[in-house]
C-alpha cells in the first residue's frame, strides 16, 4: 500500500547504475544543483581530491553516474573532529612517487618486472598462518602499506610498519613465513589498458618468506623507505609500539602474461632495477 502511494505521487525516475527507483520531480531539481566541487571526507583526502585523482570519472564511470567523492556523505561531528586532527590524512603532494612514466618493463623481463611492481606498489595483501580461535591454522589475509626504498631507490626488501595489536603480527609470531601479493591493477597501466585485474596480461606478484624484526643497524633505512612513501605513518599514536619489519625473501613468483607462470631466482631479483 505504502509502495503504491509512492508511485501516484512520483512523476519521474532516474537511473544510477542500471537501477531505477521512484523518485519525486523536487528530488531531481535538487539533485542537478549539487557543486561538482564536493570532495570526500577529509578524513580521506585532504583537500588533494585522493580518489578523484586515483580513478577519474572520465575514465571509469558513464556520463550522468556519480563519482565516489559526489557519494560522499556529510562528516559527522566526530568524523570532523578527526579530520581536523589530520591522523590519518596528508597532502598528497608530500608523498614522494615512485616508478616511471615509461611504464612497465616488457614482460619478457621478468626479473626487472617483478622489481618494478615491488617498488611501484605502495601496499599489498599479505597472507599468515592464522592464530584466531576461529580459524586457528587456516590462511587469513590482510592489507598492509609497504615500500621497498625511497622513490630513487628501490632495493627489492620490502618494509612494513606494523604494530602487535595487529592479528597478523600475532600469526607472525607463531609463524613467520608469509606471502606477500601485489597486482598491477593498483597502478595506471592495467586502466588505461583495459585489462581486468585477474587477466593474466595484468601482472601479479607474490613473494614469499619469513617476516622479521629490521636489525638495528638498518632502521634508519626502513624509516626513510617507509616515511617517505606514507608520511602520515610518522605522526600515529606512538601507544601503538609501531615497529619495522621486512619480507626475507624465499621464492618470487610473477605471472606477467599468458602461458603461465615464472619463478625467478633470487640472485636474478636483486640484480635487475626497477627503473
Amino acid at each position: 500500500m505504502v509502495l503504491a502511494s509512492v508511485l501516484c505521487l512520483s512523476h519521474s525516475y532516474t537511473l544510477r547504475s542500471s537501477v531505477s527507483w521512484v523518485v519525486s520531480s523536487n528530488d531531481v531539481v535538487e539533485e542537478a544543483d549539487l557543486s561538482e566541487e564536493e570532495v570526500a571526507p577529509a578524513l580521506l583526502v585532504d583537500g588533494a581530491g585522493l580518489w578523484k585523482q586515483a580513478y577519474p570519472a572520465s575514465n571509469v564511470l558513464g556520463d550522468g553516474v556519480e563519482s565516489p567523492r559526489e557519494l560522499a556523505e556529510p562528516e559527522t561531528d566526530n568524523v570532523a573532529q578527526l579530520s581536523s586532527s589530520r591522523l590519518f590524512s596528508y597532502r598528497l603532494e608530500k608523498v614522494q612517487q615512485a616508478g616511471s612514466s615509461s611504464g612497465p618493463p616488457p614482460h619478457q623481463e621478468t626479473a626487472r618486472t617483478a622489481r618494478y611492481i615491488a617498488h611501484n606498489s605502495d601496499w599489498g595483501h599479505l597472507a599468515t598462518i592464522s592464530t584466531q580461535d576461529k580459524i586457528k591454522g587456516l590462511p587469513f589475509g590482510n592489507i598492509f602499506s609497504v615500500s621497498d626504498g625511497p622513490a630513487d631507490n628501490g632495493t627489492g626488501a620490502v618494509y612494513f610498519y606494523v604494530t602487535p595489536k595487529d592479528n597478523t603480527v600475532s600469526d607472525l609470531r607463531s609463524n613467520p613465513f608469509a606471502s606477500l601479493t601485489f597486482s598491477e591493477a593498483e597502478g595506471e597501466f592495467c586502466r588505461q589498458m583495459v585489462y581486468d585485474p585477474e587477466d593474466p596480461r595484468c601482472a601479479r606478484l607474490t613473494l614469499t618468506g619469513k617476516m622479521v624484526d629490521v636489525a638495528p643497524e638498518e632502521l634508519v633505512f626502513a624509516k626513510e623507505a617507509m616515511f617517505s612513501r606514507h608520511p602520515v605513518m610518522a605522526k600515529w599514536p606512538v601507544g601503538h609500539n609501531w615497529f619495522f619489519m621486512k619480507l626475507e625473501l624465499i621464492q618470487v613468483w610473477l605471472q606477467d602474461w599468458v602461458g603461465g607462470i615464472s619463478l625467478i631466482p633470487l640472485e636474478d631479483y636483486f640484480k635487475a632495477t626497477p627503473f
